[in-house]
């Protein structure tokens, strides 16, 4: 399997760190507890995603808006700090999120040329979009990465995308990016009572999954399961947003699933991407508690085996 990560994926928070509850470091943790694993194929982007190619995909007004100290702080959902900077935002946070990006472009490019699954440790900033960035999520990976794919031309406009979103949160910013891109399908778990609650992005996903909070593993395994095998076949390219909010552990989720559940909840869809030939890009998407290092590691592990040729 690729594992696709970079150092600098990890915030250095500092302050930040007393008002969200984000594990800024999970990467280190994940990746240290990988990497001496010989089935695990370690690569990195070259660098982050540049500023340019990000402004290709955001709105005019955004890109003078994640400029702005007071706009990042807002998407961040901390208060506005008079000593922190925008240069310390810069440096803190948003080059770590464009080394994330550029991790979700490399992995697609390496499944599109060699097929299988690249799971990038970051990215799935499911909640960001052309016109709006909030929920901890400034740049959509998803978008930027399918706007550079078309430029280079490894996917074509005609050519099929499956976004399957098991992060415990309503993709709204996917929903929003391909809002009239019919040949992109989103899948979406996520609790129906929790942030974001807009309709109108709710209504654009084609096979969604809203579940009561507190639903423990068993029932969302099942209805991940039902959901998946919706699926239909001619997808090019497939991205998972794994989010691991989902744990009972996690403040922000409102699910309850273990460890285990989670897990067991990548090995569930991998191995449907796989029966159906679909090459997949697995992302970071939330993950708010201390356990959050401890499922990914568990997923990747239980996978690993899935994913060789």
């Amino acid at each position: 399997m690729k594992l696709i990560y970079n150092e600098r994926y990890n915030f250095d928070l500092g302050l930040l760190k007393y008002l969200h509850p984000f594990e800024g470091t999970k990467f280190r943790a994940i990746y240290d507890s990988l990497k001496s694993n010989p089935s695990v194929d370690i690569v990195s982007p070259s660098g982050p995603i540049s500023v340019k190619v990000v402004d290709e995909f955001l709105s005019g007004v955004m890109q003078h808006r994640v400029r702005n100290k007071n706009g990042v702080l807002n998407a961040l959902e901390v208060p506005r700090i008079p000593l922190i900077s925008y240069a310390y935002l810069e440096k803190r946070v948003l080059e770590p999120m464009r080394w994330a990006v550029a991790g979700t472009l490399l992995g697609a490019e390496e499944v599109l040329k060699a097929g299988g699954v690249a799971w990038n440790l970051g990215g799935g900033y499911h909640h960001a979009m052309q016109k709006n960035m909030e929920g901890f999520c400034i740049y959509n990976d998803i978008g930027i990465c399918v706007q550079q794919l078309t430029k280079s031309g490894l996917l074509s406009s005609e050519d099929k995308i499956l976004i399957i979103d098991t992060d415990a949160h309503h993709g709204n910013g996917n929903a929003y990016a391909f809002m009239e891109n019919s040949n992109v399908t989103l899948l979406d778990v996520y609790n129906s009572a929790a942030y974001p609650t807009s309709s109108f992005t709710r209504e654009r996903v084609n096979i969604s999954v809203p579940l009561k909070p507190g639903t423990e593993g068993k029932e969302y395994l099942e209805e991940l399961t039902s959901a998946l095998s919706k699926i239909e076949s001619g997808f090019k390219l497939a991205f998972v947003v794994a989010g691991t909010d989902v744990l009972a552990s996690d403040k922000l989720g409102g699910f309850k699933l273990t460890i285990d559940d989670v897990a067991k909840r990548e090995k569930i869809t991998l191995d449907t991407l796989k029966a159906s030939s679909i090459p997949a890009v697995v992302l970071g998407g939330g993950g708010y508690s201390k356990d959050s290092a401890k499922a990914v590691f568990a997923a990747v592990e239980g996978c690993v085996e899935l994913t060789k040729s």
